[in-house]
């Protein structure tokens, strides 16, 4: 007997959300049965310290088509969200976040402007309606930053909440870069998007796993990952700096014939040498981060392992960039003449 189509697959990373775990597979299976009969939810555990697996295992026991993923190690939420998005078999695939601070009941609103077929992204942006003022200011600052900085357009309050119909998930796969930015991806593979606003909701359980120094490592690939611009900057920066120390030497020169020579100044050479010293740091930073993900794009290493899995023939990483166009044209040929 043929097996049912997936209609819907939702991918949820989780990293250490025990506390969540509970809830989470109540209320999924509570909304995804009132929107279609046909779904499955991908549980990624990326390398969780605690009883996060277990819990999975049950979780699968108990309901089927909650399938799980467990990553070797922490391999971070962007490798976690990718390996269950190589995985998902849904026409559709929806991803949000283990703490249900993106809400399941705002698919029966997502999921109708897919099918309509107008578009092949719908995405959930978060208002800041009860964010702190300080906080709402440093975001709105920050995207308006961006913007000027990376060759797509990013969104305040957009997140990795979203509906992908197939050929978006599969542009995605084919993209086989190891430093990935998915804010900076989604926007990049185009494709028609709708929005759909939602206010902010606190966690279920828990403590966020994101710190500031996270935060800040994040800003800081989104800027270095979609654009060469800070490397144009660092020329830039150098000129001006350059300009400066003539400036200045130009106003010795005419000081020392005008009043007579007289000895420079400690507290000049100072701060002229540090000055300069700041802003080589800063160049050679900027290089290094260009240089760094150059390294790391050479090795080609996979973005993730699997240590284990729901599926027992699942392999151990997933096969990405083009030839993974390859594998899905491959299979979907071998599927036409099995038809």
């Amino acid at each position: 007997m043929t097996a049912m189509p997936i209609e819907l697959s939702v991918v949820v990373p989780c990293f250490n959300e025990e506390e969540s775990l509970p809830r989470l597979v109540e209320v999924l299976t509570e909304e995804l049965s009132a929107l279609t009969p046909h779904f499955e939810v991908i549980l990624v555990d990326d390398g969780s310290r605690d009883r996060t697996l277990p819990m999975l295992r049950e979780v699968h026991a108990a309901h089927p088509r909650f399938r799980y993923l467990s990553l070797s190690r922490n391999f971070g939420k962007e490798s976690a969200m990718l390996a269950g998005l190589s995985h998902a078999r849904g026409d559709k695939v929806a991803i949000m976040d283990a703490d249900l601070q993106h809400p399941p009941t705002l698919l029966a609103q997502m999921l109708p402007l897919l099918e309509t077929g107008e578009y092949s992204q719908v995405v959930a942006r978060r208002t800041r309606t009860d964010d702190p003022v300080v906080r709402t200011a440093l975001s709105r600052l920050y995207y308006k930053m961006m913007n000027r900085l990376v060759e797509v357009e990013l969104e305040d309050g957009v997140g990795d909440f979203r509906v992908l119909d197939r050929r978006a998930v599969r542009a995605l796969l084919t993209l086989g870069e190891t430093n990935r930015f998915s804010k900076g991806l989604f926007a990049w593979i185009g494709f028609p998007t709708a929005v759909v606003d939602y206010e902010n909701v606190s966690r279920e359980a828990g403590a966020t796993k994101w710190s500031l120094r996270s935060l800040f490592n994040y800003g800081i690939d989104g800027v270095v990952s979609f654009n060469y611009r800070p490397l144009r900057m660092s020329i830039w920066l150098g000129i001006v700096v350059t300009m400066i120390a003539v400036g200045y030497a130009l106003w010795v020169l005419v000081d020392a014939i005008v009043n007579g020579n007289s000895v420079p100044g400690y507290v000049t050479t100072i701060c002229a040498v540090t000055a300069l010293g700041g802003v080589q740091l800063i160049v050679l930073g900027v290089i290094g981060e260009y240089l760094g993900r150059i390294y790391a794009e050479t090795k080609q290493r996979p973005l993730f392992l699997l240590k284990e899995s729901s599926d027992l023939d699942a392999p151990v990483t997933s096969v990405l960039g083009r030839e993974h166009e390859a594998l899905e044209e491959g299979r979907a040929t071998e599927r036409s003449e099995q038809a």
